[in-house]
């Protein structure tokens, strides 16, 4: 699977951006998908997930310092995945990546297998 993120940019705190992450290949149903962020000087740090595969299927799982804020969505005829993000803060600012592994989602990097190239989010104060 190959992942093409993109939708980054400046934005000014209280805005929205919409990021999109691309997947090569017709089984994209298949894969949980995750956004992941890595900002200067931190680590890199989970922020939303929805699952593929059949069990649960569409559920999605946020981290707390998003919840309310960001959405996540998947679009299995595009093959993408969306993050929506309003009410933007300038701690929002990162390099947003995402991320696809077979099944359920995780909000552990290192159970994705699959990673598609970071897009810059910049939010100014």
């Amino acid at each position: 699977v190959q992942l093409q993120a993109s939708g980054g940019g400046l934005v000014q705190a209280g805005g929205s951006l919409r990021l999109s992450c691309v997947a090569s290949g017709r089984t994209f149903g298949r894969y949980g998908m995750g956004w992941f962020r890595l900002a200067p000087g931190k680590e890199r740090e989970f922020v939303a997930a929805i699952d593929g595969g059949t069990t649960y299927y569409g559920t999605t799982y946020y981290a707390q310092s998003v919840k309310g804020r960001f959405t996540i969505s998947r679009d299995n005829a595009k093959s993408t995945v969306y993050l929506q993000m309003n009410s933007l803060k300038p701690e929002d600012t990162a390099v947003y990546s995402c991320a696809a592994k077979s099944g359920g989602s995780s909000d552990s990097y290192s159970q994705y297998s699959y990673w598609g190239q970071g897009t810059q989010v910049t939010v100014s104060s």
